[in-house]
């Protein structure tokens, strides 16, 4: 993540450069500078931070619309997964009608309902 400033010292826009700052193999802090002159902040509290401009407004409430719906009451109770002819493993999916691999999300004119359904759909 990189941080805009303007260097207080050469008065140009850059961005924050940390390094870590150790004393034998324990991290003791941070030395935080200037990336386009080098200069090395006292503290973080010094560091002079770029504002942040104002992120413009797109959308307003009036743009928002009502819950879409994809599908009919119903209609994705037609996918492979709710056929009785579905049979998953641990490495594919297999319709054992047609004898092949399928997806769970596909359908065919050949649908059978599972017996014992769920009656709302789980996805």
């Amino acid at each position: 993540m990189s941080v805009e400033i303007l260097c207080s010292e050469c008065g140009t826009e850059a961005f924050l450069t940390r390094e870590p700052v150790y004393e034998g193999l324990k991290k003791i802090g941070e030395k935080l500078s200037c990336s386009a002159c080098g200069f090395v902040f006292p503290s973080p509290e010094s560091v002079p931070y770029k504002e942040k401009e104002a992120v413009p407004q797109v959308f307003t409430d009036a743009d928002r619309s009502e819950k879409v719906e994809v599908f009919e009451d119903g209609e994705n109770r037609q996918f492979c997964r709710y056929c009785a002819e579905y049979v998953v493993n641990p490495f594919m999916q297999y319709c054992s009608f047609h004898k092949k691999e399928v997806q769970a999300t596909d359908s065919c004119a050949d649908f059978k309902p599972v017996k014992d359904a769920p009656s709302s759909p789980l996805f």
